[in-house]
């Protein structure tokens, strides 16, 4: 199982601290080699300052770890408002690797302090989260499911709305074939990542997922085909066996056949077919791309 990342902000003790100089080396200086530290400077009698820190605080919260807020009040800390040039408050300034990589003074709203939040964030990187999807991936490739759902799983602790591992989280189950499971995860996910392309793909893998429960024998439908090549039920049929069996391209080549003979068939539910399985398939995956042209070119001819 992959350690990922950083600590989630709801277990991370020091996320926000009062710094003074006594502890300013450990807590900016040093801390910042690990993850980004951002330094507010403020003062009690600062009204503007009132107003940012908390929103500051908001923003940092936000990120669940991937940054921390040093709180440094000038009154008492003016050697270190000095040193940093500190000439009005109040002063926000970001640490990264030691030094300080970027900055803003004055009060800003809550948009471009959250803004300013996440360009500070993607200093680190993201904590490794790139390799454990990557690794999950391989792992579901090579048939380990479970290792696969558990990957996902704990990328999603780290960040919930990550749609590449709530799709894969849903695959990884649909893989195992806990196909109920896999539509109640697919019912969980939050709504900001609801209509993201990695949830419509294991969308469309669930869909075929039943389907392949009431696929038909192959070989008897092949027959059926060869016997009355019209008969585009028996060809739909074909499709759905073939898919189910694995046969994904000659699935493709079946529905085109269909599409071809008659594109409004059942509703056009050859078209529908091609997509749903285009869909749960990547965006590059050679057999979705030559598809796609193949439909594409019969629909505009």
């Amino acid at each position: 199982m992959l350690e990922l990342g950083t600590t989630p902000a709801a277990a991370e003790p020091n996320l926000i601290k009062d710094v003074s100089e006594a502890t300013f080396m450990a807590d900016v200086i040093d801390a910042s080699k690990e993850v980004p530290v951002i330094v507010d400077f403020w003062a009690p009698w600062c009204g503007p300052c009132k107003t940012l820190t908390p929103i500051i605080e908001g923003a940092v919260t936000g990120a669940k770890g991937k940054v921390r807020l040093a709180k440094v009040n000038v009154d008492e800390n003016q050697m270190i408002a000095g040193q940093m040039r500190v000439q009005s408050i109040p002063t926000v300034y970001a640490f990264w690797q030691g030094q300080p990589v970027d900055g803003f003074q004055g009060a800003l709203p809550g948009s471009e302090v959250k803004a300013f939040i996440d360009r500070v964030a993607a200093l680190a990187g993201d904590g490794g989260l790139s390799e454990a999807l990557e690794a999950a991936e391989e792992m579901l490739a090579q048939g380990a499911a479970a290792d696969a759902a558990q990957t996902f799983a704990a990328i999603l602790g780290e960040e919930p709305n990550n749609a590449a591992a709530h799709g894969g989280l849903v695959r990884a189950h649909v893989a195992a074939g806990q196909l109920d499971h896999a539509e109640a995860l697919l019912a969980q996910a939050p709504a900001e990542i609801a209509a993201a392309p990695e949830l419509e793909a294991a969308k469309a893998q669930i869909e075929l997922a039943r389907q392949a429960e009431n696929a038909g024998p192959v070989t008897e439908l092949r027959e059926k085909v060869d016997a009355d090549p019209s008969d585009l039920q028996a060809r739909f049929d074909l499709a759905q066996a073939l898919q189910a069996a694995g046969e994904t391209e000659a699935a493709v080549e079946e529905l085109l056949e269909l599409f071809r003979r008659d594109r409004e068939w059942n509703d056009g539910a050859a078209k529908t077919q091609l997509f749903t399985i285009f869909d749960a398939l990547s965006a590059k995956d050679p057999i979705a791309l030559a598809g796609r042209r193949k439909l594409s070119s019969m629909i505009f001819a």
